[in-house]
């Protein structure tokens, strides 16, 4: 398991490291901060049915030093460098699952993303269903 962890985490600095402009510089500022979730893909990947601690913490450090490069994970999810499929709901969950506060609305304004784009949309979606689902059913109480 050891040396799995290690493996898919030299992938993942590798995958990061690679290719073009505000990419580019994206992913060299991640990639070393991404080592840290190695530890969650596990859960990312659905094979696990919550996040475990070191993970946890993994986020809460990326978090709180870049918080771009979740984003960053979750937009270059199909690299064909990575050779790992992610569960996106699960990756942009993970903030919620660990209890650790992120903004995945903000994902597409640190990675300059065009509004209208595949990318940005990706975002979008998940945080309007994260307001539809913490959104009350009721917005009055009941009068009796």
């Amino acid at each position: 398991m050891g040396s799995r962890v290690f493996l898919v985490a030299a992938v993942l600095a590798m995958a990061v490291a690679a290719a073009g402009a505000d990419v580019a510089a994206d992913r060299a500022e991640c990639s070393d901060k991404l080592v840290a979730l190695a530890t969650c893909l596990t859960f990312v990947q659905g094979q696990g049915q919550a996040p475990t601690p070191d993970c946890c913490g993994g986020l809460k450090t990326v978090l709180q030093t870049s918080p771009k490069c979740l984003c960053v994970l979750v937009k270059d999810r199909d690299d064909p460098g990575l050779d790992l499929k992610l569960n996106v709901t699960r990756a942009l969950g993970l903030p919620a699952a660990c209890s650790a506060p992120a903004n995945i609305s903000d994902c597409p304004r640190l990675l300059n993303l065009p509004p209208n784009s595949k990318d940005a949309e990706v975002f979008e979606q998940f945080a309007k269903q994260q307001a539809a689902q913490s959104s009350p059913s009721e917005l009055t109480s009941p009068t009796i």
